[in-house]
């Protein structure tokens, strides 16, 4: 039990890497002139994630909790739309960022990163939950692997958030609107790649048809 523990922290750093995570905390982070600040983006986002993975994942485990194909695939579109709409907030404020003063207070980080570990969660939870009770079928060990698996996409998230945010701190303080590009990047990244997992969801795995394929991956 304490290697599948280990195990399950090791997978939550990885989880953490996903390409849908890494886009979304890029947006935020790549507004960030404060090192400290892009390291608490990641902790905010470990937290709603792990939250919301515990509590959905619980109520499979302990109630046999079953999600239908289609409400599977339209937690999943949440995120699409979620990547769709922070790039465009970062797209538009790209203008403001270009013409605020010099002086100006970094902006606050607020609880966007925590909303958008929670709807991660959501898409999420039914993957890493039958991951686990393929394995483990003690219910209270199950629950603790998804507790170590939450502290390990936190700590994950954390050293991405701070490895991103140091080019975009150096920006900020030398190149301003370096800065500002690299965010304007990050939003067309994010638009891009959530119309793109919109498109599949939609499209190709039938979202919206007679019947949706989805099986959580």
């Amino acid at each position: 039990m304490l290697t599948l523990l280990l195990l399950g922290f090791l997978l939550g750093l990885r989880h953490a890497t996903d390409p849908d995570h890494v886009v979304a905390v890029t947006t935020i982070v790549a507004r960030e002139r404060r090192l400290w600040a892009a390291s608490l983006v990641g902790a905010f986002w470990g937290l709603g994630h792990t939250v919301t993975i515990f509590v959905v994942g619980g109520a499979i485990i302990l109630f046999d909790v079953v999600i239908p194909p289609r409400l599977g695939l339209g937690m999943e579109f949440a995120v699409a739309i979620m990547l769709v709409v922070l790039g465009v907030m970062n797209l538009a404020g790209v203008h403001a960022h270009l013409h605020r003063p010099p002086s100006s207070p970094p902006p606050r980080i607020g609880l966007r990163p925590l909303v958008i570990g929670v709807v991660h969660g959501l898409a999420g939870s039914a993957a890493v939950t039958l991951l686990v009770l393929a394995t483990i079928h003690d219910a209270r060990w199950a629950l603790l692997y998804l507790a170590v698996f939450g502290v390990g996409t936190v700590a994950g998230m954390m050293a991405l958030t701070t490895a991103l945010g140091l080019p975009f701190a150096y920006a900020s303080r030398r190149f301003d609107r370096i800065q500002a590009w690299l965010a304007g990047a990050t939003g067309l990244a994010s638009v891009a790649f959530g119309g793109l997992l919109a498109y599949e969801l939609v499209f190709v795995r039938g979202l919206l048809s007679a019947a949706p394929r989805w099986s959580p991956q």
